[in-house]
């Protein structure tokens, strides 16, 4: 018992490290967290807000293969090119790079792991991970949120 309170204390930190981070950071488009929860639905504001993760297998946006651009669901700002859209098998939209000026990568040690956090540049918004076992030509692997992320075709 002893130690999951401590696991659950230390889990808890974490977070509160990382949104810290993520706060410290200044985006071009910023709203209240009551703004924020008017604009998303609960489930987009859980992954875009507070770092959550949609299911696996439950993004529309997986089987999504036609030509055109995936914008952050926060401030519509296009993220991904569908050009650089892959399967990774993992559940989760793929892609093995972003659009230039469009993410802001940095380091995300929560839950005891080391990743990368990808965040929308213009809102800040929490978009997923990127990993280094990707496919050529980057061998990136953009694992995303597909809830944190709506699609246009071209």
């Amino acid at each position: 018992m002893f130690a999951r309170r401590q696991f659950l204390l230390a889990a808890a930190m974490l977070s509160v490290a990382g949104e810290a981070s993520r706060a410290q950071t200044h985006f071009p488009v910023t709203r209240t967290d009551a703004e924020w929860r008017r604009a998303l639905t609960s489930v987009q504001y859980n992954v875009l807000r507070e770092a959550g993760t949609e299911a696996p297998w439950s993004s529309p946006l997986l089987d999504e293969h036609r030509s055109g651009r995936f914008s952050c669901i926060g401030c519509a700002t296009a993220v991904f090119d569908a050009a650089a859209k892959f399967d990774s098998g993992t559940g989760w939209p793929s892609f093995t790079r972003a659009l230039p000026r469009a993410v802001h990568e940095h380091a995300d040690d929560s839950l005891g792991m080391e990743r990368m956090e990808v965040l929308c540049a213009t809102c800040g918004g929490h978009l997923g991970h990127v990993f280094d076992d990707g496919p050529a030509p980057t061998g990136l692997r953009y694992c995303m949120n597909g809830v944190a992320l709506s699609f246009t075709p071209a």
